[in-house]
């Protein structure tokens, strides 16, 4: 029997992508065993995956070597005929190594990409190309040659309890707001969400979505804003709930974030704000109901990295000051 193994320990968004393999694997090998290895955190993301037989859940905060260690060994004992990484950091590679799996496929990047069968350069698209390589197209490069070279969408499962919950939240027109990031040059700053939920239709319902640590953020924006136009759910549902309420919203606004990527994989509208990053690196939304909104102007100094930074390195942050309303509320000006 075909067992394959999908590693993906990065950051929330990666593992959303991610699941784009899952959909390819299972439809050219529908009795498969698929299991997925992530990082702890981001277990929820897959919870009820009707692909999925088995999450390998690695702790990286505690502990991190004794149970890098462990998880090898399990993996290992496992016996996977095929183990796909999509990581490429040298941790990873040394699980996908140990594995004993006859055919290993990652990007060349990774320090133990010596001992892979599928060996696939890790290309990162210039700032401007016109036809940038999205992330699922060039993790898809990992198994063309043992499915085909068309790419798979990535998909969230919510469960029938997760639409259940946010009912209560879908009774009038709503439209949903992610404004947290990791990285301070990837976030769009909280005055100029207020400016924007200033100018929304006031029919909407506006929720503020993110984990319990944005609720400082969600605060200091609630108290820009008249009472009962925006509610704050952040740190009150979880992943798939998240995804769930963002699928019934008449437009999502989001980061270059995790948040994106939901509304990929739920086939909900998206406008995504790229302040420090672009989108031919790679992260741009995926379906025709979503929409880049950058800064006009091709600044000297933008993209200033891959991931962003904890503050901008000019001190202007002109990237995302510049952005203007009238871009964000494209959606409602296409509709009247």
């Amino acid at each position: 029997m075909l067992k394959f193994l999908v590693i993906q320990t990065a950051f929330t968004g990666d593992v959303v992508l991610a699941t784009s393999i899952v959909e390819k694997l299972h439809k050219h090998a529908p009795d498969a065993q698929i299991d997925f290895l992530l990082r702890k955190g981001n277990e929820g993301l897959l919870q009820g995956h009707p692909f999925i037989t088995n999450l390998l859940v690695w702790d990286k905060k505690e502990n991190k070597n004794r149970n890098l260690l462990i998880m090898a060994l399990r993996v290992r004992r496992e016996q996977y005929t095929h183990v796909i990484n999509l990581h490429r950091f040298g941790t990873s590679g040394f699980i996908t190594f140990f594995s004993g799996a006859k055919y290993k496929a990652g990007f060349d990047k990774n320090p133990f990409a010596f001992c892979y069968t599928q060996k696939v350069r890790h290309i990162i698209s210039e700032p401007y190309t016109d036809n940038p390589v999205h992330e699922v197209a060039r993790n898809q490069m990992l198994i063309a040659g043992i499915t085909d070279s068309e790419y798979a969408l990535p998909k969230l499962y919510p469960s029938a309890a997760d639409y259940e919950l946010v009912k209560q939240y879908q009774a009038e027109p709503y439209l949903c707001i992610a404004p947290s990031s990791v990285w301070f040059t990837k976030q769009f700053p909280p005055e100029k969400w207020i400016g924007l939920i200033n100018r929304l239709p006031g029919h909407y319902h506006i929720y503020l979505l993110g984990a319990p640590g944005d609720n400082v953020l969600a605060e200091s924006i609630l108290q820009k804003i008249p009472s009962g136009k925006v509610h704050s759910l952040c740190g009150k549902l979880s992943f798939l709930q998240s995804a769930a309420l963002m699928q019934g919203a008449d437009m999502n606004y989001t980061n270059d974030s995790a948040p994106l990527h939901f509304a990929s994989a739920m086939n909900a509208p998206v406008t995504a704000v790229f302040c420090s990053t672009v989108p031919a690196f790679g992260f741009g939304p995926l379906r025709n109901n979503g929409k880049v909104v950058e800064i006009k102007e091709r600044l000297y100094c933008r993209p200033c990295g891959l991931h962003g930074h904890k503050a901008c390195p000019e001190g202007h942050f002109r990237c995302a000051h510049e952005i203007t309303n009238e871009q964000l509320l494209w959606w409602t000006l296409k509709t009247t």
